[in-house]
This record gives C-alpha cells, structure tokens and sequence, in this order.
C-alpha cells in the first residue's frame, strides 16, 4: 500500500502545489513531504485533514495506493487485468470537471 504516492497522484491531477495542500491541511510541508515520499504513513487523522482538503473519500486513496505486494498471489493475475481500468475511474473522480467525469463514465457503459 502506498498511499504517498496516492496522496501525490490526486493532489497532481487537481493541480494543487505540495505547499498549497500543506496551507489546506495544516500539515506541515515536511511531513507532507515525508508522507508522499513513503518514510512516513500518515496517521487516520492525517488522512482525514488530506481527503477533506482533496475533496475525495479515503476509499479512494486506498484503491489508488494499491500495488501489487498488496495483492495474493493466486489472485495477481486478475489484479493485472482489472486495476488499470479500476485506477483509471477512481482518477476520474479526482477530476475538476463533472463532465469529464460523466464522458469517462458513458465510455466505459458502452
């Protein structure tokens, strides 16, 4: 699990500066730093301050945080297969714009 780089990602996609989010959240930008970069894991209240400064359930970072290490053996075949396109969605809801959303949406119905 590598919510850090969950964290990085999300924050990227909305165009938010690692300073920018670290004034949202309070979080001090070395510790935001240290959290992005995996030398530390933020704690639930941590991750609490950086969703709601995100806008994005916690859910959602975990799904992003996912790696491979996580995952059984007997199922990584089927992680193969199915976590990009799992990963392309949650990004989708990362976007700013609702219609972007709804486009990737009706793609991925059709």
């Amino acid at each position: 699990m590598n919510l850090g780089k969950a964290i990085t990602s999300v924050r990227k996609q909305l165009g938010i500066k690692q300073y920018e989010l670290s004034e949202m959240t309070g979080i001090s930008q070395t510790s935001l730093s240290q959290i992005e970069t995996g030398l530390k894991r933020p704690s639930t209240r941590t991750l609490k301050k950086i969703c709601d400064a995100l806008q994005v359930p916690d859910s959602l970072l975990y799904i992003l945080g996912m790696q491979d290490t996580d995952i059984p053996e007997s199922k990584k075949a089927i992680y193969a297969l199915l976590f990009p396109s799992i990963k392309s969605l949650a990004m989708q809801m990362v976007s700013t714009n609702d219609n972007e959303v709804m486009a990737g949406v009706e793609a991925s119905q059709n």
